[in-house]
Parts: C-alpha cells; sequence; structure tokens
C-alpha cells in the first residue's frame, strides 16, 4: 500500500477521497486553483498545491502540473474523483509513464467506453442487451433518415462523443428529423469537437437504472443497483438504491450484464453500467439495455454503501494498491434503502440557472450523511460545479429512508444563494414519487406543481421580525419607561412588503403582522407563537433574516431612512426614524452639502445606518452628538431653510 496520495479533483468528492484515505492512514495531497486557496478539500488535506488560475483549463485540466505536483510531495498514486481528467485516457498514460499509480481503471478501459457506438458494439459482442438503434459509420443525412425510418419513431439522436444531454434530441415524427439531426450535430461538434451521432429507439416510458460494478482488473462484481430516473434536462436530480419494484430476476439480469461488461474491457476499480428501462409494463428481464459505462467514481455512490456496507473508496485504493477483490459476489448483500439528493446553488424559478453567493448560513440536521465540499463562509465559484452538497439518508424500508430525506431537507439551512432546497423537498412529498411510480419524465410533467410557491404566513413573518430583532437583548434601550416597549420594522419577501410591530405583553410578546396579532413567548432555547414552536429563524446579513423549514425564505429589512429621507431631511430636518444610538455625525453648522451627502450614523437594531441629506443646503444646527441616545422621531440636524 502507497502512503501518499493526490487528489486530483475539488469540493465534495476531494473531501469524500481525503475522509476515507485518512481513516486508513493514508497520508493526503490536494490540489487546488487560485479561486479555491481556502476551500474546504484544501484545509482537509496534509498538503496543497497550486496549479493555477480559476479557470479549469488553468488548474484542474492540467494533467502535467497535478503529476508534477505528485512528484514534488511524495505522493505514490493519483485519485482522480470524478469529472475533470478522471476519464481522460491520455492523464492515464502519463501518470503511469510517470511511475505513479492511477486509481482507477486502464487506459485501454477508458478508451474502450469513451465512444458510444464503439462500446455499444462491444457490449453487443460481450451478450449485454443494446437498444435497437444505428451506430454505423455513415453519417449522411439521408441514410441516417433512413435508419431512424426503419427503426420506428419515436428515436432519439445522441451525439457519439455526448453526455450531459448535449447534442441529444428526441424526434417523434419522420418529418422532424432532418432538423433534429442538424441541431444535434451542431452541439455535439461544439461540445465534443465531433458532430458524428448514433441513433436509438427511443423508450416512451424510460426508467434510467445503473448498477455498480467493481473489478480488479480480471474479475468484477455488481453492488447491485441505483435508480436515477428522477431527472431534469437528463441531469440527476434525486438517486436511490435499491430500484423501486425491482424483481429479484431482473436484478439477477442486470447485474451479470453488468458484470460481464466490466470483465469484457478487463475493468479495475469502480465503475459504473448505465441501462435504460422500459418501465411501462413493470420491470422485467427483457426490459433493459446498455447505454454507457462511467469509468470512474459516480457521484451518487453514497447511497450504494449506506445499502451494503461498503466504503467504495477504501475499496478503490486496496485494489489500485495490487489488492484483489475484497469480497465475492455471494457476500454482498442489500440491507434496507438510501437516497441522495442533490442540493445546489440554482435558480430554480429562472429555469435552474447556476447561482453564485457567499454561504452566510449553512446548517445540516443529525441523522443524515452530508458529502459537501463548502462550509458556512465558504464563496459559491463561477468556476465550477454549483453542487452545495449532497444529502443522503437511509432506513429499513423505502417509505422509512424517504421520510427521513424529506426532513433532512427539512432540517436544511442555506442562505446567501438561491438554492433547490425547497424543489427538493416538493420531490420528496411528491404523490408518485412517494409511491415508486418514478420515470425519466416525472419532473418535467409535474413541474408546475412542483415549483408552485405556497403563500407567505404571518407565522413566518412573525418568525422572520423575532429574528430580525431579537427581544432578548438590550436593544430596546432608549424607550421612555412609562409607555410600553414597541418596535416596528419592515420586512420585504420578493416583491411583498410586511409591516410589523412588536411589544411587550407580560412574560411574551405580541408580534402584529398587518392586522393580525400573534403571541410569541420563548420556551426551552426556542420561540413559540400562537402556542406552537415557531419555524428558526436567522439573521444571515446585515440586512437579511432567513426563516428555515420546508420552505426557506429570505428576508430583507428596508432602511427606513429611505422614507425618512423624503420626509424629513427633504424638508430641511434629518430625523431619527427609530431609537438608536448617534454614533457620528460628519458635518458642522454653516456646512454646504449636497443631495446624498453623508450627514450622520445611528446605530439600531444591531445596525449602522447612514443619514443623508435630502437636498442641497447649508447646514443650519447640529442638535445630536456622537454618543448620545436617541428617541424615534428626535431631529438630528437641521438644514437652512430655502
Amino acid at each position: 500500500m502507497f502512503d501518499t496520495i493526490l487528489i486530483a479533483n475539488r469540493g465534495e468528492i476531494a473531501c469524500r477521497v481525503i475522509k476515507t484515505a485518512q481513516s486508513m492512514g493514508l497520508r493526503c495531497v490536494a490540489v487546488y486553483s487560485e479561486a479555491d486557496t481556502q476551500a474546504a478539500h484544501v484545509a482537509m488535506a496534509d498538503s496543497a498545491v497550486c496549479l493555477g488560475g480559476p479557470r479549469p483549463a488553468d488548474s484542474y485540466l492540467r494533467g502535467d502540473a497535478i503529476i508534477e505536483a505528485a512528484r514534488a510531495t511524495g505522493a505514490q498514486a493519483i485519485h482522480p474523483g470524478y469529472g475533470f481528467l478522471s476519464e481522460n485516457p491520455d492523464f492515464v498514460d502519463a501518470v503511469e509513464a510517470a511511475g505513479l499509480v492511477f486509481i482507477g481503471p486502464s487506459a485501454k478501459a477508458i478508451r474502450a467506453m469513451g465512444l458510444k457506438d464503439a462500446a455499444k458494439a462491444l457490449m453487443e459482442k460481450a451478450g449485454v442487451p443494446i437498444v435497437p438503434g444505428y451506430m454505423g459509420e455513415d453519417q449522411d443525412p439521408a441514410h441516417l433518415q433512413e435508419q431512424a425510418d426503419a427503426i420506428g419513431y419515436p428515436v432519439l439522436i445522441k451525439a457519439v462523443a455526448g453526455g450531459g444531454g448535449k447534442g441529444m434530441r428526441l424526434v417523434e415524427r419522420a418529418g422532424d428529423f432532418a432538423d433534429a439531426l442538424a441541431s444535434a450535430q451542431g452541439e455535439a461538434a461544439t461540445a465534443f469537437g465531433n458532430p458524428a451521432v448514433l441513433i436509438e429507439k427511443y423508450i416512451e416510458q424510460p426508467r434510467h437504472i445503473e448498477v455498480q460494478v467493481f473489478g480488479d482488473g480480471t474479475k468484477a462484481v455488481h453492488l447491485f443497483e441505483r435508480d436515477c430516473s428522477l431527472q431534469r434536462r437528463h441531469q440527476k436530480v434525486i438517486e436511490e438504491a435499491p430500484a423501486p419494484g425491482m424483481t429479484e430476476d431482473m436484478r439477477a439480469a442486470m447485474g451479470q450484464a453488468a458484470v460481464r461488461a466490466a470483465e469484457a474491457i478487463g475493468y479495475k476499480g469502480a465503475g459504473t453500467v448505465e441501462f435504460i428501462v422500459d418501465g411501462s409494463q413493470g420491470l422485467r428481464p427483457d426490459g433493459f439495455w446498455f447505454m454507457e459505462m462511467n469509468t470512474r467514481l459516480q457521484v451518487e455512490h453514497p447511497v450504494t454503501e449506506l445499502i451494503t456496507g461498503v466504503d467504495l473508496v477504501e475499496w478503490q485504493l486496496r485494489v489500485a494498491a495490487g489488492e484483489s477483490l475484497p469480497c465475492a459476489q455471494e457476500d454482498l448483500t442489500i440491507s434496507g434503502h438510501a437516497f441522495e439528493a442533490r442540493l445546489y446553488a440554482e435558480d430554480v424559478p429562472a429555469g435552474f440557472l447556476p447561482a453564485t453567493g457567499t454561504l452566510t448560513r449553512l446548517a445540516f440536521p443529525d441523522g443524515a450523511r452530508i458529502d459537501s465540499g463548502v462550509r458556512q463562509g465558504d464563496t459559491i465559484s463561477p468556476w465550477y460545479d454549483p453542487m452545495i452538497a449532497k444529502v443522503i439518508t437511509h432506513g429499513p424500508t423505502r417509505a422509512v429512508a424517504l421520510s427521513r430525506l424529506s426532513a433532512a431537507l427539512s432540517g436544511t439551512q442555506v442562505a446567501g444563494s438561491v438554492t433547490n432546497l425547497e424543489f427538493l423537498g416538493a420531490l420528496t412529498r411528491h404523490e408518485g414519487f412517494r409511491a415508486g411510480d418514478v420515470d425519466t419524465g416525472l419532473i418535467g410533467r409535474d413541474i408546475d406543481a412542483l415549483t408552485a410557491q405556497e403563500p407567505v404566513t404571518s407565522l413566518q413573518v412573525a418568525s422572520a421580525a423575532l429574528a430580525a430583532f431579537d427581544p432578548r437583548d438590550d436593544a430596546l434601550t432608549g424607550f421612555t419607561l412609562w409607555a410600553p416597549l414597541t418596535q416596528a420594522l419592515d420586512l420585504v419577501q420578493g416583491d411583498d412588503r410586511y409591516a410589523v410591530r412588536m411589544s411587550r405583553a407580560g412574560a411574551g410578546w405580541q408580534v402584529a403582522v398587518g392586522d393580525e396579532t400573534l403571541q410569541a413567548e420563548r420556551r426551552a432555547d426556542a420561540w413559540w407563537i400562537d402556542g406552537a414552536r415557531a419555524p428558526e429563524a436567522a439573521r444571515t446579513g446585515p440586512v437579511s433574516v432567513s426563516v428555515f423549514g420546508a420552505r426557506t425564505l429570505h428576508f430583507t429589512i428596508p432602511d427606513p431612512l429611505s422614507v425618512a429621507e423624503v420626509a424629513g431631511a427633504g424638508a430641511g430636518v434629518v430625523l431619527a426614524p427609530m431609537p438608536g444610538l448617534v454614533k457620528a455625525v460628519f458635518v458642522s453648522a454653516g456646512d454646504m452639502v449636497e443631495k446624498g451627502a453623508r450627514l450622520a450614523i445611528l446605530e439600531a437594531m444591531k445596525m449602522e445606518h447612514t443619514l443623508s441629506a435630502g437636498r442641497d443646503g447649508k447646514v443650519a444646527e447640529i442638535l445630536a452628538q456622537a454618543g448620545d441616545q436617541v428617541e424615534a422621531g428626535a431631529a438630528l440636524i437641521a438644514l437652512e431653510d430655502e
């Protein structure tokens, strides 16, 4: 066994590999870009080497720099993670030429599965069922049209060198084929530098079920299946293992086919054989076909680990060090059910566009496995995949595991970036998904219901107000002793503005949201509103507060001085919009000021508010000094009359 490995990746997979490797007593070397200097995987590693600029081409895709980093740090082996260079056979050749061990399959095996048409021909020869289609070299549009007509519509055009849904088009009628072909070829040429396509029979109620395989270069075993049918635009969203509705006959048939595929190419390490499955008549041994093989560890590997009790990264390290398969097929069993949800920084209402931001809040509940490469305070970079974490749960049954996933998502707290958290939660509550009735079209069919927004409740607004202004502290200092302690503030959520007033009521507080009044009290270190535990909320920025739960709401606290500037400063007098402490005064009597000039700072509600001049003019009088505690409405600075 080697004693030092280098992880040629970043984010959650680098952290995942480091965790297992260090538990085995191995020293870990991280590599990073200039954008990842403070990243979690860098902090976890025993040493780290900067590869270059933030662009992947300047850092994580620089195979020569990675190999040099391994040599310089004494690493004897390189783990590629997934993505970047993990399936690049030229990189594997270079690693081995440098006298280092590549923790993964051979370059020959990667090349064998690198092109979809060649891989399917190889699988057909190995006795693995493949989808009816055309994989020939003749790419003449007229010939391709003839092949599609012979296969029968609907058909799927797929880029030979494709992945991630690029260069893929569904054609339902012969008359649409030519335009779809041109579009697919153009996209494939741009994305992969190869316009060649293949044509497959389209399965109308498809399920995406893949089999985890592991080989030692000679023999292979399978670690059962994962269902990855819950997809959006060919991108996986929630995965589970085992597949719902799977029969023992079909599991055996798929497992044997996957093992044949792995052994046909002398596969070494962890890999995944992906199948398209016809779910229209239930799962049956003659209803699945080979799609492709991923010659690396998969993003969704944790669900397999949870149902088998196997640490796949440990197996990778042991086999790469020269061991044979750690166990035989008959020793592998399934225990319970597992789910994985991919939490991303993405704007769901805007069409799932990737998002960025600094994570001002990131917390996960107990009871779930969290694989993450970011921490609270980290920034989601525009340079890389915007994954925040994988939320993974296990249970004795599918129903229990799914309920635990739903609860884990509801208990996850993220602020600082928009995310798909609410969307994931909606999926766990989807009636069809809960029943195990899944296919790759589920999200597309029900996208409106899955992204529907429930109205904001007074309970949520009150929770935000209590977090924005915590009545337990001394923020109410400055109120008169002969009047009830009262605090007013506005909260903005989306296009809506909520007026809130809080006042003392015995041992608790009254929180008025518009015309509705709620009773709040503190019990066991939590807020209770109208006798029910309130959603957890927290200040997540100088002028922001978040309410967490099944739906996370982010409120902003508008600066009340924006109103005062119009009503007060514009009239020549700057007023304190709320009780507070005058922190600083920047002008003196006789000074000339322009509209918008900074006059003073008022500290209130744990924030500093800048008081600005509402018009041009000459300062007539300073009515408050730094250090003064003032009441709401107190005159602070007066300008001469116009």
